[in-house]
């Protein structure tokens, strides 16, 4: 009997470890199964609107340009010198400055013509600067949320320039380019445990190399406040419609016309949001940041009310206004 007893013991000693064992090993492959799937495209698609609005800010917090057709690389939107957030605002020690701290920087009306960007703002005559010779011109650090980063100093004249329109002085800003056409930052500096946040860092973004918002997600929201806002306080690069409000949440994969990107993070909004891109004053009543507060608070990870997601591309090529808009169904979904 005992010895009956002692073979039970053992075998469900065997039986338990065979099955945690079994339970491991399954667990394991559903991981690596499921990153698989994540990390590569689906082959089904299924469309989900269209493309409405293509914008593209050559100056990190300074007004867009709306454009037709645009290519997608590695480091966001380009139309040969024109490419999204290579320039920007930092102080004399290098540290970057947007408009959450300068809220007249919105109202820096950006264009490119050739090689040539040329500035406006108001009270302030028109200032160019030749990109080509820029590439030409010794590096130096600059900071983008801790990060260091290199760039190009654009110079003394536009430096005065916006120093002038910014703290009515001739100095204490500066104007920086980046000269490089692949991500240099380090996302692991930032607590991103994704390498997709590396691979997809941008230039000078904030986040990632591109980021997509839908129009009914705006409406939703303008029904919740007493004062509409429009969506370029929200600056995407994408504006999409055809789909439900905040469907984008759950998209993994996105197809626009044939150019396949990743959801690579939710967007998290602050006071940005609250400044109004045509006074470049901020709503003294903190909207719309405060309402999304209220009902958008949807993220364990990001303590920041949600409007829309950063993408990465993974499949570069152009798109044009009016393409169809996709999203990838997985097994996952």
């Amino acid at each position: 009997k005992k010895m009956l007893d002692l073979f039970s013991s053992v075998h469900a000693r065997v039986s338990v470890s065979v099955a945690l064992g079994l339970g491991v090993v399954a667990a394991t492959f559903g991981y690596f199964y499921r990153k698989k799937l994540l990390a590569e495209p689906p082959k089904k698609w299924i469309r989900v609107g269209e493309l409405t609005a293509l914008n593209i800010y050559p100056i990190k917090s300074c007004a867009g340009i709306s454009s037709n057709v645009l290519q997608c690389k590695i480091l966001g939107l380009q139309d040969g010198y024109l490419r999204d957030r290579i320039f920007m605002l930092v102080t004399v020690e290098g540290q970057f400055i947007t408009a959450r701290s300068h809220p007249k920087l919105v109202l820096v009306q950006p264009r490119i013509t050739g090689s040539t960007l040329i500035l406006s703002a108001p009270g302030q005559e028109e200032i160019s600067i030749e990109i080509e010779d820029l590439n030409r011109e010794p590096r130096e650090i600059s900071s983008v949320w801790g990060e260091n980063v290199s760039t190009v100093d654009c110079g003394d004249h536009i430096a005065a320039w916006f120093s002038k329109f910014l703290l009515d002085r001739d100095i204490g800003i500066r104007l920086v380019y980046y000269p490089d056409f692949y991500p240099t930052r380090d996302a692991w500096s930032r607590k991103m445990n994704s390498k997709d946040m590396e691979i997809h860092a941008g230039a000078l973004h904030d986040t990632t190399s591109f980021m997509l918002m839908n129009q009914s997600s705006v409406d939703d929201l303008n029904k919740r406040l007493q004062e509409p806002v429009t969506v370029d306080r929200f600056r995407p690069n994408f504006l999409i419609k055809g789909q439900k409000e905040y469907a984008e949440d759950e998209w993994k994969w996105v197809r626009i016309g044939s150019v396949i990107f990743k959801n690579v993070k939710l967007c998290g909004r602050c006071i940005f949001t609250n400044i109004d891109p045509l006074s470049g004053q901020r709503n003294p009543h903190g909207e719309p940041l405060k309402t999304l507060k209220s009902y958008r608070m949807i993220s364990e990870d990001i303590k920041a009310p949600i409007m829309g997601i950063h993408l990465g591309v993974h499949i570069p090529g152009s798109v044009t206004l009016g393409d169809p808009v996709y999203v990838g169904v997985t097994a996952l979904s």
